[in-house]
């Protein structure tokens, strides 16, 4: 089944009409029923914000920090990973030798994947997607606190004081 993208509709006191009539008429059946699911959209100054202050964090780790995280993407995906907002996928391997050479198989697949190895099990981590498609407006909030907490700690202050030079610098 084909996934039906965002429709606009606008209530006219009676009912809701949808903005472009023929999206509608492509997606929807005359007479059936659906659920109506108010989108909010993302703030457009929050999100400059949150890469702001991902890029200050950058510019403030500690030497050993910086040379395992050379970009703030690198940074971002790896906070991203350790809050939790990841997807996993393990490999229970025959010997500890062919989890090791597993992971160092997997490892280049995704510059940015963090690749855990316990004893049999490999274990690859990947950042969940922030894109406005992937995340609405609450669940990208949530993510974005959750990223600058972990990425705060990181660098040895708190986010409030991350977010409030990003947006001195910005």
């Amino acid at each position: 089944m084909k996934e039906i993208p965002p429709v606009a509709f606008t209530w006219d006191g009676e009912a809701m009409v949808p903005v472009h009539p023929r999206l509608a008429d492509k997606h929807f059946v005359v007479g059936m029923r659906y659920p109506l699911v108010v989108h909010e959209d993302r703030s457009a100054v929050s999100h400059r914000h949150y890469f702001a202050s991902i890029n200050e964090a950058h510019h403030n780790l500690p030497e050993d920090l910086a040379d395992r995280f050379p970009t703030p993407e690198a940074l971002r995906k790896f906070a991203l990973i350790k809050a939790g907002y990841r997807n996993e996928r393990s490999m229970v391997c025959s010997s500890k030798g062919e989890a090791m050479r597993f992971a160092a198989f997997v490892k280049p697949m995704d510059d940015f994947a963090v690749v855990d190895t316990d004893g049999l099990v490999v274990t690859v981590y990947t950042a969940k997607s922030q894109s406005m498609r992937a995340m609405n407006k609450a669940e990208f909030q949530r993510s974005k606190d959750d990223v600058l907490r972990v990425i705060s700690e990181m660098i040895g202050t708190d986010a409030a004081t991350l977010q409030k030079h990003a947006g001195m610098a910005a």
